[in-house]
C-alpha cells in the first residue's frame, strides 16, 4: 500500500491512503479540514469523470425515443408498436438498477463504471448497423432492450457519488450528476435532428453510431481519472437491511412521480406529438424539432431542485412539486380535449420542468432520512461513528432500490400513453392516471413527512 499526500489534514498527520488499483481506503468528508485540503478536489474529479459516463449512458437508453421517429411506413409498425419499443428499454433499464447499485459496492465505483460504460459500444453497434427496412419486429424489440443497459448507468453513479459527498452537499452533488445524466436524454434528441436535417430519415442507424467515440472517450476517462472508496464495500446485506423499512417503499413511490414521468415523457413525448396532433407535425423531423426542449429544461432545473433541498427541506419542495405536477398534468388535459397545442407544449414542458425539479428533492430525502435515523440512534445512547457508517450503507441501498422503481415508472407512462390511444385515440386516459397519481404522491408526502406526529422525522 501506498501514501499520497493528495488529501491530508494539516497538522495531524492523518492522509488519505491508496492502494493499488485506484483505491482509496481512507474517506472523511464530514471533516471539514479533510475536505477543505483536498477531499473536494477528488470528489469533483469523479464528479465530472460520473457525469460524462451517466450522461452518455442516459442517451443511450433513451436512444429509442428518437429511433422510432425513423420506423416510417417501410417499417409496417403502428403507434402501439412503437410505444412497446420506447417501453421494452425503460423496463429492462429499470430492472438493471439494482445489480448496478450491488456492483458499485462488490467492484468499486471507479471499476464499475469503466465496464458500465464499455458496455454501451454493444447496443450502439447493433443499432448501428442493423436497423433497416426489412428488419422483423422481433429483432427490433430485442435490440430495444439491449439499449436498456445504458438505464442501469445511473443506479450505480447515484450510488458512487453519495459516498464522496458529505451531508450538507449531497443535494447539491446527487442534483449535478443526476441532472448531467438527464441531460443526455435531450442530447440524444438533439443528434436525431441533426441526423434527421442533414443525412434525412432514412438512417437511423448514424443516431447510435455517433455516440461510438463517445463511449470509447467515457471508458477512458473512468480509468484515468476515477477512484474506487473502500469504505464504499459495503455489505451485501444493504438492499435486503433497507427493504424492511417503509421509507423505502414510500420514497420508491415518489420517485415513480419525478424521474418515472421525466424518463416516461421523455421516451414518449416526439410519438404523443406525432398520434395526437398529426396534422402539426406531419413528419418525423417536425416532431424532432420540439422533442429535446422538455428533457432539456428538465435535466438543467434538477441540480436546483437539490439545491433547494438542501435550503428548504427536500420533503417540502416535493410536497409543492407535486402540486405543481398536478396542476401542469391538468393543462395538458384540457389542452388535449380542447385541441390546443400551444396549450399542450406549455403544460407539456412545465411537467418536465417539474419532473427534473422534483428529482433533486427527492433524492436529497434519501440520505436525509437515514441521517435523520442515526441522529435519533445517538441520542438514544448509540454510537455517533456507527451511525454514520450505517447511514450511508442504508441510502446508498435505497437509491438503488428507489432508482429501480422510479425508472420502472417511464414503463408505466409508456403502457398508459399505448392503452389510451388503443382506447380512446387520444392521451386523455393517461393524462386523467398522471393527475391522480401526483394527488396521491403529495398526500404521501404531506402526511408522512410534513404532518407533525410522534414519528415525523427532523431535517427531512
Amino acid at each position: 500500500m501506498t501514501v499520497t499526500t493528495e488529501v491530508t489534514q494539516k497538522g495531524r498527520g492523518r492522509p488519505l491512503t491508496r492502494i493499488k488499483g485506484h483505491w482509496i481506503d481512507d474517506w472523511r468528508p464530514e471533516e471539514p479540514e479533510f475536505w477543505a485540503n483536498g477531499g473536494a478536489k477528488v470528489a469533483r474529479r469523479n464528479l465530472i469523470f460520473s457525469i460524462f459516463s451517466e450522461h452518455i449512458g442516459f442517451s443511450v437508453w433513451t436512444l429509442w425515443s428518437v429511433l422510432v421517429l425513423f420506423l416510417g411506413p417501410a417499417y409496417g409498425i403502428d403507434p402501439a408498436g412503437k410505444f412497446m419499443l420506447t417501453a421494452v428499454p425503460a423496463l429492462f433499464g429499470s430492472v438493471l438498477r439494482i445489480p448496478y447499485t450491488f456492483a458499485v459496492a462488490k467492484f468499486g465505483g471507479r471499476n464499475w463504471t469503466i465496464f458500465s460504460a464499455a458496455l454501451l459500444l454493444v447496443p450502439s453497434v447493433l443499432a448501428a448497423f442493423l436497423i433497416e427496412p426489412g428488419v422483423s419486429y422481433s429483432t427490433l424489440v430485442i435490440l430495444a432492450a439491449i439499449a436498456g443497459v445504458g438505464g442501469g448507468n445511473f443506479a450505480s453513479s447515484m450510488a458512487n457519488i453519495n459516498a464522496f459527498y458529505p451531508q450538507r452537499l449531497k443535494g447539491w452533488a446527487l442534483g449535478i450528476n443526476a441532472g448531467g445524466g438527464n441531460l443526455g436524454v435531450a442530447a440524444v434528441q438533439l443528434v436525431g435532428l441533426l441526423v434527421l436535417a442533414t443525412a434525412g430519415k432514412d438512417h437511423p442507424g448514424l443516431v447510435a453510431g455517433i455516440y461510438i467515440p463517445f463511449i470509447v472517450l467515457a471508458t477512458l476517462g473512468s480509468a484515468l481519472f476515477m477512484d474506487n472508496l473502500s469504505q464504499a464495500r459495503n455489505d451485501k446485506r444493504g438492499m435486503r437491511d433497507v427493504s424492511r423499512d417503509p421509507h423505502t417503499w414510500i420514497m420508491s413511490v415518489l420517485y415513480i412521480g419525478t424521474f418515472g414521468s421525466f424518463i416516461g415523457f421523455g421516451f414518449a413525448f416526439g410519438q404523443v406529438l406525432q398520434v395526437q396532433f398529426k396534422s402539426d407535425f406531419p413528419t418525423p423531423i417536425d416532431a424532432a424539432y420540439l422533442t429535446f426542449l422538455g428533457p432539456l429544461l428538465g435535466s438543467l432545473i434538477r441540480p436546483f431542485g437539490g439545491a433547494l433541498a438542501d435550503k428548504l427541506g427536500g420533503a417540502k419542495v416535493t410536497f409543492w412539486n407535486f402540486v405543481a405536477m398536478a396542476a401542469a398534468a391538468t393543462v395538458v388535459l384540457i389542452a388535449s380535449q380542447q385541441k390546443s397545442l400551444a396549450l399542450f407544449l406549455t403544460g407539456f414542458i412545465l411537467l418536465f420542468v417539474f419532473s427534473g425539479l422534483g428529482n433533486g428533492s427527492t433524492y436529497k430525502m434519501i440520505p436525509a432520512i437515514f441521517r435523520a435515523k442515526a441522529e435519533l440512534g445517538v441520542a438514544n445512547g448509540g454510537d455517533a461513528g456507527a451511525a454514520e457508517v450505517e447511514s450511508r450503507r442504508l441510502a446508498a441501498a435505497l437509491i438503488g432500490i428507489a432508482g429501480a422503481v422510479g425508472a420502472f415508472g417511464g414503463v408505466l407512462v409508456n403502457v398508459a400513453f399505448r392503452q389510451s390511444f388503443l382506447t380512446y385515440k387520444t392521451g386523455d386516459g393517461a393524462y386523467i392516471a398522471f393527475i391522480a397519481f401526483y394527488a396521491l404522491c403529495f398526500a404521501l408526502t404531506y402526511v408522512v413527512y410534513i404532518r407533525t406526529h410522534s414519528r415525523k422525522l427532523v431535517g427531512v
